[in-house]
């Protein structure tokens, strides 16, 4: 596919139609309905309640692409010819982003919570001022999962569009390419509580780090295998394969967010049934049963499993494809590694139990 230029013009729309997506967004995180769930105590001990309807905006997403296209011949494959346009405008978005965050935080802080001088400032924009700065009731935090997972979805959605439109046809790989990043967002929209746990919602504050993760190296990032699979030469690639693919991804998936899902109900009820029995703990506080028996973070094995789906679907033609994955299994176990150190300063010598009752760290009887 050739790409359109950079230009004023150019820029000018791709910011008009960001703006647009990202607001509607936000309005309609506002008025659609969702449970009230309380999130996990942060730091001072507080607990916030958040209005959970991602499903609600992802079935809302669905419902306003298909009509686009039915009704006023919507091609998201303009989201793919002016790519690099978006690039630009979500990148300046950030960084006003950044800067609004920064500013109404600092109001709020107290003199004495300041950060003083240029290293303070940079770390004040980098690391953020607040931990849940909210706008009319929206945690923005929290928020920026949606534009994040949603504008990647489009995304992911516009290289198939873009491939219909030039072959009349989809190839099997492209198809299970879309039909696992679709399994992938709707199973978290399914365990969207879930995000209430993360380390990042409790206790990181919202600046510029999560800000353009969320908003520019998700989307534009981990859409990455769509260019390989738009003009795939290698033709449709056979039955043995794509069984293989499929049974590594729901694999993948299962142990991801069924691992995930087993943490988050435990720690809401500490008295829940995990694959059929009542879950055993460590002194009532670490959970050993179901996957959590198995690995100490076994989820991170699952989603780098999720994330090879994708990039094999791509072929062994480039290794840029698989940049994905491979920077998960760099990020992950050091994020394990992180996450470990924190739970042995925290549970002392009870964490020194439960590693000696769930041995292995990712892999079971390897790692």
């Amino acid at each position: 596919m050739e790409l359109a230029p950079v230009s004023l013009p150019n820029l000018l729309v791709a910011a008009a139609v960001y703006l647009g997506f990202f607001f509607a967004l936000l309005g309609a995180s506002m008025v659609l309905p969702g449970p009230i769930v309380a999130g996990f105590p942060a730091p001072d001990g507080s607990r916030k309640r958040y209005k959970i309807n991602g499903m609600a905006l992802w079935v809302t997403t669905h419902i306003a692409v298909i009509a686009g296209a039915l009704l006023a011949d919507l091609s998201l494959a303009h989201l793919i010819r002016h790519f690099w346009s978006y690039f630009i405008v979500v990148n300046a978005f950030s960084v006003a982003w950044t800067a609004m965050l920064y500013r109404s935080g600092r109001r709020r802080q107290e003199p004495g919570e300041r950060r003083r001088g240029p290293i303070g400032l940079v770390q004040d924009l980098w690391f953020g001022v607040e931990l849940n700065p909210t706008w009319r009731g929206v945690d923005l935090k929290v928020f920026a999962y949606q534009p994040s997972l949603i504008g990647l979805s489009l995304l992911n959605v516009a290289f198939a569009w873009a491939q219909w439109e030039q072959q009349g046809s989809l190839t099997p790989q492209m198809i299970a390419y879309q039909v696992f990043w679709w399994l992938y967002m709707t199973t978290h929209y399914y365990y969207e509580q879930g995000v209430l746990s993360m380390w990042d919602v409790i206790a990181e504050k919202f600046g510029f780090m999560l800000l353009w993760g969320d908003l520019v190296l998700v989307p534009f990032f981990y859409c990455i295998g769509g260019w390989w699979l738009l003009d795939d030469p290698r033709g449709p690639i056979g039955w043995p394969a794509l069984v293989g693919l499929v049974g590594l991804h729901l694999l993948g998936l299962w142990i991801f967010r069924g691992a995930n899902a087993q943490k988050d109900r435990f720690k809401r009820d500490p008295n829940t049934r995990i694959w059929g029995r009542p879950a055993q703990t460590m002194g009532n506080r670490l959970l050993v049963s179901g996957w959590w028996g198995l690995g100490r973070k076994i989820n991170y094995t699952g989603e780098i499993m999720v994330y090879f789906s994708f990039a094999l679907c791509t072929g062994l033609r480039s290794v840029v494809p698989f940049l994905l994955p491979l920077w998960l299994c760099v990020l992950l176990p050091h994020r394990a590694w992180r996450d470990e150190q924190r739970c042995r300063a925290k549970y002392g010598e009870l964490w020194d139990r439960y590693c000696a009752k769930a041995r292995f760290r990712m892999i079971p009887f390897l790692y």
